[in-house]
């Protein structure tokens, strides 16, 4: 949930007629480009088809800079990043090969693909349906996700790599849809490494973001009205709130600290973490786009206090499940080993809950509370830290779990 932050720009984003192209730019930032530009090999591997019939894109960094020469990539261990809500691959590499993510991974000698959700600008495509006019094409949340876009992903790259287990990264939305995906589709457990679980999110009582909660209260209200009037997108991509955006976060310092503000109150105060001058390119590349029933689920997710699928109402959950309540993921099915990083200053998902989560999962080999209590829910993406607080650790944990 990374990007929830610009929900309430959702009213500016409905002013406008979304504008969204389906290639390798967001914004006229493109990945391949940005990548390549610091020495690093990269590849886009383009419509990979769900078994549902939509088409996502993935990114993937072979190998490191100084390994131009590399020829066996498919001996290096495969790694898929999966980005947060309303987030996109962009996420893991915008602060550059000295911080992010997928340019550490790449140098310690992982073979890294970054993955794109269904709905976000490098997945808003499907075989039938246009996103543009069917609304059906945003008839889903992050079970959907978790039910056909990681195991379409990781088919993916098993057979592009040979091999059959992968290390899995996931930071917010990115770990709900795996616990999806692990309990709905156990057979893919196998097929896991190792799950790095950054700022997990499935049960969320304690989640004590103001904003948050108002999302809670009116779940119900949302999805009818945005059915009802036929938005089901969350529109972040037209132009007036780009430019607003822009306006309030790249121009003057006072104006910047502003921007920086507002991301403060969704994800957590930590004014020492954040380096300002990434905010152009932070603007520049997020949000992505994403269905208004992810928001719904969530929701859903706080009401119930339980880790559930989609409530569609009495007579829904009875065409759809055959009960009148959703049931609950099972998460005894998730054999897949999982280590959980978390902090005390995430007001997207508390400590109570992480922990709570902790004791559901069956191979749990880590719970590591990150050990500075201002980290909030952005800083496992853009802290000035990150190395030393999260991502060493992380790289430790995988390294150690190559063979």
């Amino acid at each position: 949930m990374i990007w929830s932050c610009v929900f309430f720009g959702y009213i500016l984003g409905c002013l406008g007629t979304a504008d969204v192209k389906i290639d390798v730019t967001l914004n006229g930032f493109s990945i391949t480009q940005f990548i390549s530009e610091r020495g690093y090999p990269v590849e886009a591997h383009v419509d990979i088809e769900t078994e549902d019939g939509y088409l996502l894109d993935m990114f993937r960094i072979p190998h490191g800079v100084q390994e131009n020469n590399a020829t066996d990539n498919k001996s290096r261990p495969a790694a898929l990043l999966m980005h947060g809500l309303m987030g996109s691959a962009e996420n893991f590499v915008i602060l550059g090969p000295d911080k992010s993510l997928a340019f550490l991974l790449a140098d310690a000698g992982y073979d890294v693909w970054l993955g794109n959700a269904r709905g976000t600008t490098h997945s808003r495509k499907h075989n039938t349906l246009n996103p543009d006019y069917d609304k059906e094409f945003w008839d889903f949340s992050w079970h959907e996700i978790g039910v056909f876009d990681l195991p379409a992903k990781l088919d993916y790259i098993m057979s592009e790599t040979n091999q059959t287990e992968i290390f899995y990264i996931g930071h917010s939305q990115g770990t709900t849809s795996f616990f999806v995906m692990a309990s709905e589709r156990p057979d893919y457990n196998k097929n896991i490494k190792l799950m790095i679980a950054l700022a997990p999110v499935a049960f969320m009582t304690n989640a004590p973001n103001p904003a948050i909660q108002a999302i809670a209260l009116f779940e119900r209200s949302l999805s009818i009205v945005s059915n009802l009037v036929g938005l089901n997108e969350f529109i972040p991509n037209n132009e007036l709130l780009k430019l607003a955006g822009q306006a309030i976060c790249l121009r003057t310092a006072i104006t910047k600290e502003l921007c920086a503000n507002a991301a403060f109150l969704i994800a957590g105060y930590d004014s020492d973490q954040l380096d300002r001058s990434y905010l152009p390119i932070i603007t520049q590349t997020t949000p992505s786009s994403c269905s208004i029933k992810q928001f719904a689920h969530y929701g859903q997710e706080i009401n119930s206090g339980t880790f559930k699928k989609f409530d569609y109402g009495y007579s829904g959950n009875l065409e759809r499940y055959g009960t009148d309540v959703p049931p609950s993921y099972d998460l005894s099915q998730i054999t897949a080993p999982i280590a959980l990083y978390y902090s005390t200053n995430d007001l997207l998902t508390s400590p109570k809950d992480v922990e709570y989560l902790a004791t559901k999962l069956p191979n749990l080999v880590l719970k590591y509370l990150i050990p500075y209590e201002s980290f909030n829910h952005l800083d496992f993406i853009v802290a000035k830290d990150v190395i030393p607080l999260l991502y060493g650790r992380v790289m430790d944990l995988m390294n150690a779990n190559k063979i």
